[in-house]
């Protein structure tokens, strides 16, 4: 994804935002502005591409930071969104720190065009206690993008972007704030509501199941932020967790396990089958889920959970299951070859092993 994201800031994505920078500023020179910020672009990764352009932004225009603010919005609608737009907030993240109400009117403008959700955290980062009062306040604007980027830009181990050290020891601060976007209209604002609670839960996973007792039944679209919140300690497996969502697993049992690849070339899937009853006399939610533990270079296996479903099971009701998993080659793995293991789980609990190799 990032390598795909990275190719958007290419040499005719620069002549559209130059030519938009000129419409709003004659004097800003366009053909400089192309040939400075792609010297060497094709060496820069995704993150270093969108901090190039924001200093050489900054570079070609001869203003304080108020006066660029006021061309960056009237250049901003007139250029490309989606990713390439975050050029606008981390320009204000970089060179804003001083003037804080300029800099938070930008990024709630800006966040409708892409997202301010990376450049709020330099804020965060300088000060805490003020800027998260201001996200509090984003919380009640009436514009989705906006309320979303009171819950985005606050979570504690967003994803590309610095952790907050205070959030991840302390998440009270923003819990209000999260409350009051729990039954929020848009699937947008929620969902980003659901992230922080599961990066809340990868450190204070307390919080969260008091958060999920406290919030259970209120609207079918809080019980899904619930859900979605909780998922990763339902990947491991939190007996709390898993009781608060009805998930039993002492009448499931799995039979017929069968890993049918014992040897995976790099490269090629791993395939295995087995099959699932539910054993209670009444109906049961099942959630099927497999772990791979990978060997890593240490020679120590690392665990890592996949789900396959989460369905009601009738009394009695069995299901065969075939999966495939890939081993091809990716940038955010390295495989190790050797002995691996797969396990299969039911509701949180593993109910069979079998180990695999991996051959170059």
């Amino acid at each position: 994804m990032a390598a795909e994201l990275k190719e958007m800031f290419n040499k005719k994505f620069y002549e559209r935002l130059a030519t938009a920078f000129n419409n709003a500023d004659e004097n800003f020179n366009t053909t400089k502005f192309i040939d400075e910020v792609t010297i060497g672009l094709e060496n820069r990764s995704l993150n270093e591409r969108l901090r190039f352009t924001s200093i050489t932004l900054k570079n070609h225009l001869s203003l304080d930071f108020k006066e660029a603010i006021q061309l960056l919005n009237k250049v901003i609608p007139n250029s490309p969104t989606g990713y390439t737009a975050l050029i606008f907030p981390d320009y204000v993240g970089q060179f804003g720190i001083h003037d804080f109400e300029t800099s938070m009117e930008a990024l709630a403008y800006y966040t409708q065009f892409g997202s301010s959700e990376f450049a709020i955290r330099e804020f965060l980062k300088h000060d805490f206690d003020k800027t998260i009062e201001v996200m509090k306040v984003w919380a009640n604007s009436p514009n989705h993008h906006i309320r979303r980027l009171a819950s985005e830009g606050c979570r504690p181990r967003l994803p590309w972007a610095m952790a907050i050290p205070e959030l991840k020891k302390n998440p009270s601060p923003i819990l209000p704030l999260l409350t009051n976007l729990k039954a929020d209209s848009s699937e947008y604002v929620r969902r980003s509501v659901a992230n922080n609670l599961n990066d809340i839960a990868k450190d204070n996973p307390k919080i969260v199941i008091e958060i999920a007792t406290k919030w259970k039944g209120h609207s079918k679209e809080t019980d899904a932020i619930i859900k979605h919140g909780c998922r990763t300690l339902l990947k491991q497996g939190n007996t709390e967790i898993l009781k608060h969502f009805g998930l039993d697993s002492s009448n499931v049992a799995i039979a017929n396990f069968e890993i049918s690849t014992p040897k995976v070339a790099i490269g090629n899937h791993l395939e295995f089958s087995f099959s699932v009853q539910n054993n209670n006399e009444k109906q049961q939610t099942v959630r099927l889920e497999y772990a791979v533990y990978y060997l890593r270079q240490n020679g120590q296996l690392s665990k890592k959970v996949f789900k396959i479903s989460e369905r009601l099971f009738e009394p009695k009701q069995s299901s065969d299951i075939i999966r495939r998993q890939s081993f091809k080659l990716i940038t955010t793995r390295k495989f190790y070859t050797g002995q691996q293991k797969l396990s299969i789980i039911i509701n949180g609990e593993e109910k069979d092993s079998a180990a695999f190799e991996l051959i170059d």
